[in-house]
């Protein structure tokens, strides 16, 4: 691999600049002041203008569904913010739908699915986030299928493309899968899953949860093409409050809660949230401004890549600052009484995202120590359900995540490094 990709390229320093101040919170708490915030694939910071635009199209008392002119703004809203959904994953036809929640949209569409289409198994993944595995679990139960689950490969902290497709046969009625672990980072191969499955089954439905790789690269479902695939605005420089499913044609068409006089492929149920939709627009917005800046193109999905593909190569150059230091500063990797977990060397095969421990504390104090010196991270243990069907699949106990984005300056990750040297030196 050549450095450029396994190494990344930072953003230049007045770009920088620019990008912190589009976000809010990025280097201050909004109540104890001065902070690094290390807890993105939990939490997430937030867009300025998402707010903003969130909070003014809100207040607007119109339902949408009407016929005078700020019912017909609130409609073009709508319109323009399920497009862009469409250009986050490169998507042609199709439905989007709104639930309060990605866990949500994912049991809604794991239930049509499962429901509605022939075949004795199901087929995940071990590292499959609650609302995605919980929902294979109840549906395999309920309807009497077989669920087959794919193990970890605890060297590149993901799951092989082999390990997924070998479950997969002709009795199959749904593969779904993640595309980014929220433990170690590792990024699935997404695009040979979809063909290799589909090698084995032409017909196969397969479901993504793309929620925590969404924030960090681009996605593409004409080159993956995939029957659902879901993410959370909030994740991705957002807003709390809506969880978004997009769904092939056929998809879409499978039995579901509906009103009756909708069409069969609508799954909206009530009056949309237009500002919900204002805010993904926003989203799509600043990615394509950051793309305007190494780019000259009027295409909208064209300025999208272009932006993402620098915001992955940036936070790749902070992971491996992170890993691998500098001359001043050593990384995780050289620090004493300091471990990596599932340290996989190719970094383009990871999200921004590191599992980490200390051999003088426990997780959840180490957790705390950050805190003390205003650093949030977040500790991954075995007695919490989000955590320990990965946590053993990997033969952890815990981890201290580990989760920047792209708005943190290679300085942050310095101060980092700096304040983790005092912990591991307790």
């Amino acid at each position: 691999m050549d450095s450029l990709a396994n190494e990344g390229l930072l953003f230049p320093t007045d770009l920088m600049a620019e990008i912190k101040d589009r976000f809010l919170h990025v280097d201050r708490d909004p109540d104890i002041g001065e902070r690094l915030f290390f807890d993105n694939a939990g939490g997430s910071f937030r867009l300025k203008k998402a707010n903003e635009v969130l909070a003014r199209i809100d207040a607007v008392p119109d339902c949408p569904e009407r016929n005078h002119r700020m019912a017909l703004q609130l409609q073009q809203i709508q319109d323009d913010g399920i497009g862009d959904v469409k250009i986050i994953f490169n998507a042609e036809g199709g439905s989007v739908f709104t639930a309060l929640t990605a866990s949500e949209a994912m049991f809604d569409v794991v239930r049509a699915i499962a429901e509605n289409v022939s075949g004795t198994n199901m087929v995940t993944t071990v590292l499959e986030h609650p609302s995605a595995y919980d929902a294979m679990v109840l549906y395999a139960d309920r309807l009497g299928k077989e669920l087959r689950v794919a193990s970890s490969n605890p060297v590149t902290g993901g799951v092989d493309v082999e390990e997924i497709t070998r479950l997969v046969d002709k009795d199959t009625c749904l593969l779904n899968v993640m595309f980014a672990s929220n433990i170690s980072g590792a990024v699935l191969d997404i695009e040979a899953i979809v063909a290799k499955a589909r090698a084995i089954k032409p017909d196969l439905f397969i479901v993504v949860d793309a929620v925590q790789h969404v924030p960090h690269g681009f996605l593409d479902l004409q080159r993956a093409p995939v029957d659902a695939i879901t993410f959370a605005p909030y994740k991705f420089f957002g807003s709390r409050g809506s969880g978004i499913a997009w769904l092939s044609d056929r998809a879409a068409a499978l039995p579901h809660h509906k009103l009756t006089a909708k069409a069969p492929d609508f799954w909206e149920l009530g009056s949309p949230a237009p500002a919900q939709f204002a805010v993904v627009t926003e989203i799509v917005n600043y990615v394509n401004w950051i793309g305007s800046k190494y780019v000259h193109d009027s295409d909208r999905r064209t300025l999208y890549v272009a932006g993402m593909t620098h915001i992955l190569l940036h936070e790749r150059a902070l992971m491996s600052l992170l890993l691998n230091g500098n001359e001043a500063l050593p990384g995780l990797r050289k620090m004493d009484n300091v471990e990596v977990f599932l340290d996989y060397e190719n970094l383009t095969k990871r999200d921004l995202i590191l599992a980490m421990g200390f051999k003088n504390i426990g997780y959840t104090e180490a957790v705390k120590a950050y805190e003390q010196r205003n650093v949030i991270v977040y500790e991954r243990i075995v007695s919490s359900l989000y955590s320990v069907r990965m946590l053993k699949a990997f033969g952890m106990e815990g981890a201290v995540r580990v989760s920047p984005l792209h708005c943190n300056s290679p300085e942050d990750i310095e101060q980092f490094l700096k304040l983790t040297m005092d912990i591991a030196s307790l």
